[in-house]
């Protein structure tokens, strides 16, 4: 051990460096931009696009192989721009650790780099200085430390003589020494780290359900080549132009403007959420949000200001209400009737009593507090222990004028704070004063039973209390012993705190509740002051149920079903506890939101399915590991990305349904083709249909993807399980692709019968060409009016505004205008379409009317059914909004 005067020696300190390696955090590697650059490429999504892109190529049709390839290309650059940041949670937790730390070796002090620090050596620390090991205090005055940054916490820690302090934490004031206990890999900050790389990452729901999307198109699109293969050689096509025909099906199938357009939609969900203050790192994150089922969330500066304030005084003269804001030093002082006891004539004579009295504590609790609140022209800055700066507020806000108090009568003598005595006093000019906690002040005073019922009320608040003491000074106090200098004291009353609660959180939770999602809060706080916060909130109903970190089960199947119910509360909780319950809830089949600001809270925020950090108050490393920072530290910014998120996954199964709409009027001209053995020619080209799936549908899919939450947002079940259910299939192959396919064909057929065709006859490629600009004219305008009828699953086109989205009508005319691009020369030439007779845009001109009228009949049938169910049922039926 190192003597407590000369430390360690110089060659001793060399012995254990090369024994042991030096102080560093473990380091790991992050992923190389090369690595999450082919990552964008090698998906799912992209994998089926390659390999579309080498049939295409394999099946003599360069132009779409190339098409292929450039969408993969541009789509996962753009996804690389959006979430190139590599991963840097676990860097940001090894710039905790400072370079520099003084030492004593060989009985001197000594500023060496703090690598070198070894187990054994005597830590010098003072105010401002970051902690670089674990280690044990052998001797602090007026010692205060921040550990906010470790554990998300604002309050500052008074560690006395024998108590540890940990890696990674700052010196707030005063100065101790301290022996390193742990150094690098075994300190506290080590495992935190090593947790934080222990949780990975898995596949987000959307993944999971494009995957599944994907899978089930590729399967379609091959069993349909497949089919059509068969078909070519019964009609006895050569093999080669068969395979090369089924090619160019399967291929054609295959939605080439899907993956830019969910990307897109998810980079614009993302930039509507940075205006709500919710910055997202990871653009999977934007819709796993709207997925939320289940919300973890702290207390410390996501519920509440992470500002300690005084909210209430108790003196023997009577009580009072503190009312302002934060650390603003107006605010307002008001005596409650009723709760004197001292005789007071009036209530005007009560009020300056209390008062009084009320300046006299918060004098006696800033003389024995270092934290201030400093002003710098019309601002105001906390400096040093919140808890200190609060009680420096009170003092402004009731008049009392700290400097001139502090200048006619200095501190003589201090006695600092230490967890044994738990309490702090001050000789200043010819008082004594003493503040600390109520049941190492009070039991000192003349009346120990005064304050009893205050203080059980004022706990019971769930506040944080105080109790300041004093009497008047003798000459002895300057050199008596603590026990001597703080015996005989008058008690000037009790001083409540709290961390106040912000004002948008009981709306927040409210909507939270609507939206049934179910809530907990994890806190390293006390179950009382916890559950008053919760009851504060609306967090529970009624009163709340507490469990402690240390009562956790250790069985995981036994903790899911603990913690999976809405309301809970958490206290006393370790980064593992918060680690363990997100992966027991997400075993549960929750998706699970986090929040956290502290770097303890790095694991838990990589662990859940989407990780929310604070933007202001939380610490970098929080940040880096989570998916989404919440700028303004607000729960209620949380709720507003959860409707964003919904409102986007809402948005996906729109412009799903408007694609494979599309596909149903693609895939029809090949079902007639085959069906009538080849006697009604291709209605469509190969490329026409390349041309529909990233030119003139890419807009408007785009323009679904930016349509506003609307009321049913945040309803219980706005949210499905699958991107395409039953009502999806119901519409697309029901409703929407019949009619646009059938108007599709009639074009085609009425310009073919105008030149004379009948029915197995062979056609010009005159013909061919204009009654295929027919039908794909029919097509583009059909779309056309699908992208109005897809804005809503249950309200008819008409019944929308057109002003609550305006990229909407610019996808259109846009839409309008490639029409034209791709019926004149030469892309018709190599597209295979000419601009159709007049016969032929009369019949096309007819597809967004019969789209739209039919889904508005699809629509309002279901209303009826489910106008019809609900009177079955004897509930009265609801009115639909979007």
């Amino acid at each position: 051990m190192a003597d407590e005067v000369a430390g360690l020696s110089a060659s001793e300190a060399a012995h254990r460096l090369r024994e042991r390696g030096p102080n560093v955090l473990p380091r790991a590697r992050p992923p190389s931009s090369a690595r999450l650059a082919v990552a964008q490429l090698t998906h799912f999504f992209a994998l089926l696009l390659w390999g579309a892109a080498v049939l295409a190529w394999v099946g003599g049709m360069p132009q779409l192989a190339v098409a292929t390839v450039a969408v993969v290309i541009v789509n996962g650059a753009f996804a690389f721009a959006q979430e190139h940041r590599a991963d840097r949670a676990g860097q940001r937790l090894l710039d905790l650790m400072p370079a520099r730390a003084t030492v004593v070796r060989d009985g001197r002090r000594r500023l060496i780099d703090a690598r070198d620090v070894v187990v054994g050596d005597l830590l010098v620390l003072e105010a401002g200085d970051a902690i670089c090991a674990d280690a044990r205090l052998a001797g602090a005055d007026g010692f205060a430390v921040d550990a906010s940054a470790l554990t998300g916490e604002s309050a500052a820690t008074h560690p006395a003589t024998a108590e540890t302090v940990r890696a990674g934490t700052y010196v707030l004031e005063g100065e101790a020494t301290a022996e390193a206990t742990a150094t690098g890999e075994a300190t506290e900050l080590a495992q935190v780290v090593r947790l934080t790389r222990r949780s990975r990452r898995s596949a987000s729901p959307l993944d999971l359900r494009l995957r599944r999307v994907v899978r089930t198109i590729a399967g379609i699109a091959i069993a349909i080549g497949g089919t059509f293969f068969a078909v070519t050689l019964v009609l006895d096509v050569p093999p080669s132009d068969g395979f090369l025909f089924a090619v160019g099906v399967a291929v054609a199938l295959v939605p080439e403007g899907l993956l830019p357009t969910v990307t897109l939609s998810l980079a614009r969900g993302a930039q509507r959420m940075a205006a709500s203050n919710a910055l997202v790192r990871r653009l999977d994150a934007v819709e796993t949000l709207g997925a939320t089922t289940f919300v973890c969330t702290d207390k410390t500066g996501t519920l509440t200001r992470n500002e300690m304030s005084v909210v209430a005084v108790w003196t023997p003269r009577g009580a009072a209400e503190v009312v302002g804001h934060g650390y603003a030093p107006t605010g307002r002082i008001t005596a409650v009737p009723g709760r004197a006891g001292t005789g007071a004539a009036t209530a005007a004579d009560h009020e300056r009593d209390v008062r009084a009295a009320v300046r006299d504590l918060a004098l006696g609790a800033t003389r024995c507090s270092t934290g201030r609140l400093l002003r710098s022209g019309e601002t105001w800055t906390p400096h040093g222990d919140p808890m200190e700066v609060a009680l420096h507020v009170l003092a402004l806000r009731a008049g009392v004028d700290v400097a001139a108090a502090e200048a006619a009568r200095p501190v003589r003598r201090r006695l600092p704070f230490d967890a044994r005595r738990r309490r702090m006093s001050v000789l200043a000019g010819d008082r004594v004063f003493v503040k600390g906690a109520p049941d190492a002040v009070v039991p000192l005073t003349a009346d120990p039973g005064a304050a009893d019922d205050a203080l059980a009320e004022l706990t019971g608040r769930g506040l944080r209390v105080l109790a300041v003491a004093a009497r008047p000074a003798r000459e002895s106090d300057v050199r008596d012993r603590a026990a001597r200098v703080e015996a005989g004291l008058g008690l000037l009353g009790l001083v409540a705190l709290q961390d106040p609660v912000r004002d948008d959180v009981h709306a927040a939770v409210a909507s939270c509740r609507a939206a049934g999602i179910r809530l907990a809060m994890l806190t390293g706080d006390h179950r009382r002051t916890a559950a008053a916060v919760a009851r504060e909130v609306g967090l529970c109903r009624g009163e709340p149920t507490v469990v402690e970190g240390a009562a956790l089960p250790a069985d995981d199947d036994a903790l899911g079903r603990l913690v999976d119910r809405d309301g809970l509360v958490v206290a006393r909780v370790t980064p593992e506890d918060k680690l363990r319950i997100a992966r027991a809830l997400r075993a549960r089949g929750h998706v699970v939101a986090m929040t956290g600001d502290g770097v303890n809270d790095a694991p838990a925020l990589r662990e859940a399915d989407v990780g929310v950090a604070m933007g202001r108050g939380g610490s970098d490393v929080a940040r880096e590991a989570a998916d989404v920072v919440l700028l303004d530290d607000a729960f209620g910014s949380i709720v507003a990305a959860v409707e964003l998120g919904r409102a986007t996954f809402s948005n996906i199964r729109k412009f799903l349904t408007y694609h494979l709409t599309d596909n149903v009027a693609e895939l029809t001209p090949f079902l007639v083709w085959a069906l009538s053995g080849g006697s009604v020619p291709l209605a469509l080209t190969v490329l026409q249909i390349l041309a529909l799936d990233i030119g003139t549908d890419l807009l408007p899919a785009l323009a679904l993807g930016a349509e506003p939450p609307d009321r049913r947002t945040m309803g219980p079940r706005e949210r499905t399980g699958a991107l395409v259910d039953r009502r999806v299939l119901l519409r697309v192959f029901g409703v929407l692709g019949p009619a646009e396919a059938a108007v599709e064909m009639a074009a085609f057929v009425a310009v073919l019968g105008l030149a004379g065709w009948s029915l197995g006859a062979d056609v010009s490629a005159t013909t061919l060409a204009l009654a295929s600009g027919a039908a794909f004219t029919a097509v583009v305008l059909g779309q056309l009016g699908n992208v109005f009828a897809c804005r809503s699953e249950h309200r008819w086109a008409g019944a929308l505004p057109l002003g609550g989205n305006h990229l909407l009508l610019t996808a259109v005319v846009v839409g309008l205008l490639l029409l034209g691009l791709f019926l004149s020369a030469p892309l018709s030439e190599v597209l295979g379409g000419s601009p159709p007779p007049a016969v032929g845009w009369a019949v096309a001109g007819f597809a967004p009317v019969l789209v739209v009228l039919a889904d508005a009949a699809d629509k309002a049938a279901r209303r009826r059914a489910h106008r019809g169910r609900r009177r079955g049922s004897g509930r009265s039926p609801l009115r639909s909004s979007s």
